[in-house]
């Protein structure tokens, strides 16, 4: 008997038909004022680009999806989140959620994306102080790329691997 596999156990073909709708990448329209382009790269552990993960990013009323590209680039376009209440009172930094879905990992992951521009906001963040290790920290905030623009590349594995929380 021949089983096949589940979207729990691979990301597959499942995803890459089923997920992606038109505009998926932009939350906002891009010409926006207060639109915020997010770039980035999806990379392996050995620095190679992931050209089919599947990245989702959202933050209370901004939802948006994106594909990679065979250089495992993603894109976001949307408004810089406010600021929100963690459950115990304490503010939060503004951030994005940003999950991961990608082959060989049998459950998404999940991280978030902070903003360069929000250091004395980043320095209190209760969810980004639970990362003891400042280099680790930086792989959570966004660089700056111009006007308007954010790089922010997640790497799966090894150097510089990208923070990702247990849910």
């Amino acid at each position: 008997m021949t089983h096949s596999p589940t979207p729990s156990q691979t990301v597959g073909p499942f995803f890459g038909f089923a997920l992606p709708f038109p505009l998926d990448a932009d939350a906002v329209d891009p010409g926006d004022p207060r639109a915020l382009r997010i770039e980035g790269q999806v990379l392996d552990g050995a620095g190679d680009p992931v050209p089919d993960a599947l990245l989702e990013a959202w933050q209370t009323d901004a939802f948006a999806r994106c594909r990679t590209d065979a250089e495992g680039a993603f894109h976001f376009v949307l408004r810089k989140p406010r600021p929100l209440t963690a459950p115990d009172g304490r503010a939060q930094a503004p951030h994005l959620n940003v999950t991961v879905f990608a082959r060989g990992l049998l459950r998404q992951l999940v991280t978030r994306l902070y903003f360069p521009d929000e250091e004395a906001a980043n320095a209190v963040d209760p969810v980004l102080n639970l990362v003891a290790d400042p280099e680790a920290r930086s792989t959570l905030v966004a660089a700056n790329d111009g006007p308007g623009k954010l790089r922010f590349d997640v790497r799966l594995q090894g150097d510089r691997e990208t923070v990702f929380f247990a849910i």
